[in-house]
């Protein structure tokens, strides 16, 4: 018996999505587990999963797709030897009822019957879609969006999709083909703001929206405030380099791992900022799992590396780098970057030497690190020269005073120019 494939919600604010790509296509078998479809949520790209075996029997909703709400048919799924043409059918409507019987109409005298007009030729779908000047022109999100990128006008592609919509492969061919493309300008002219200043406007992933939700947030409902040190960094430069070195390229620790781990020790230390606000409770977290802002194409995103406390420098090292991997790809499972107790951004590697980070709600901390740089320093009445890395808490001020987010500053600062404490 069919059954229909439902959009499925990949996360709990997930009330509709893209179906970015199929995995599958029709008459391929399908076993529990195999994966169908990649969908774009509003945080992440996330791979669908079959639930039942079968038939791929129909593609509901071509791949490209956006705004599909959630439980809305995406796909038919065929038993085994079911054929393609049993997918059901719309329910049909009752039918009704049957009039009474009339009596027979006397029969109409015989006329010579008037002649039809011959039926119209039907239009070659290659300019159904732009023949006509202001016409609407049939075509897939998907290949829209591709034509776009592309600078082709869709006005001048011809469609092979079902009644002439113009489908991916049209735009492929067309790339290939060297058709007519817009100019380079077309793309924002006759567009201006209210100032008279020319623009392109760029539409807004589900992510950038949830993005700019969350920060608004933020800003808005949190009381932050922050504290700033220097820490001095020479030993854990050091001791990087010997480790670095007696991996033999096995492996390649960076100083942002270091940073994680001694973050993580930290807030053992001071579990007061491992928390979170609520308006009956401070929630102060068992599990120290810290949320790592990954910059992708799409915006900011926080993979997790849950328990870091428990873990190796270079357990947290291969950990970061694979989830950094997956993150740039949208290939972070849901519970990957979902949850975290505290957030460290480290903008270093941009050469930003300090900064102030917005708070992760709903979390109660978040820790802007700069970049590593030779600065002068007095010490014991003496100016030398020394490798420092300056560091920023923001903290909720309703779940962390002052105080206790120093003295976990205090901490983290130890730690950092005393890494030998990393690898007890």
């Amino acid at each position: 018996m069919s059954t229909e494939i439902l959009m499925p919600a990949l996360s709990p604010t997930m009330t509709e999505g893209k179906l970015a790509k199929w995995l599958k296509k029709e008459g391929d078998k399908i076993k529990s587990g195999d994966v169908l479809a990649e969908i774009e949520t509003d945080k992440a790209t996330m791979e669908m999963e079959a639930v039942d075996e079968g038939v791929l029997g129909k593609i509901l909703i071509p791949e490209g797709t956006e705004k599909v709400s959630v439980n809305e048919p995406i796909a038919v799924l065929l038993a085994e030897g079911e054929k393609m043409g049993a997918a059901p059918a719309p329910k049909a409507a009752a039918p009704a009822p049957k009039a009474e019987a009339k009596p027979a109409a006397a029969p109409a005298p015989q006329t010579t019957p008037a002649p039809q007009p011959a039926p119209a030729k039907a239009a070659a779908p290659a300019k159904a879609n732009g023949a006509a000047k202001g016409a609407r022109i049939f075509i897939s999100p998907l290949a829209k969006r591709l034509a776009k990128e592309a600078g082709i006008d869709p006005a001048d592609l011809s469609g092979s999709g079902p009644r002439g919509r113009i489908v991916r492969s049209d735009v492929d061919a067309a790339i290939s083909g060297g058709v007519k493309r817009k100019p380079a300008a077309a793309a924002g002219s006759g567009t201006r703001d209210v100032f008279g200043q020319p623009y392109t406007a760029q539409p807004n992933t589900g992510v950038r929206k949830t993005i700019a939700k969350r920060l608004t947030e933020s800003k808005t409902t949190i009381p932050h405030f922050y504290l700033s040190l220097d820490c001095q960094i020479d030993e854990l430069l050091s001791l990087r380099k010997k480790l670095n070195e007696r991996a033999e390229g096995e492996m390649k620790l960076s100083v942002n791992d270091f940073v994680i781990k001694a973050v993580a020790l930290a807030l053992r230390k001071v579990p007061q900022v491992n928390s979170s606000w609520t308006e009956d409770a401070v929630l102060l977290y068992e599990n120290v799992d810290i949320s790592v802002a990954v910059a992708t194409p799409d915006g900011l995103i926080t993979p997790i590396i849950r328990r870091a406390d428990e873990k190796s420098v270079a357990q947290i090292s291969t950990e970061m780098r694979d989830l950094a991997s997956r993150a740039k790809a949208k290939k972070l499972k849901l519970d990957e970057f979902q949850g975290g107790g505290f957030s460290i951004s480290n903008l270093g590697m941009f050469g930003i030497r300090e900064f102030q980070a917005i708070i992760n709600p709903p979390q109660s901390g978040i820790l802007a690190v700069g970049k590593g740089e030779e600065r002068v320093v007095v010490g014991g009445g003496q100016m030398v020269v020394a490798n420092i890395v300056t560091c920023t808490l923001s903290c909720d001020h309703r779940s962390v005073d002052g105080s206790v987010g120093a003295e976990f500053m205090q901490a983290f600062q130890r730690i950092m120019e005393d890494p030998l404490r990393m690898l007890l």
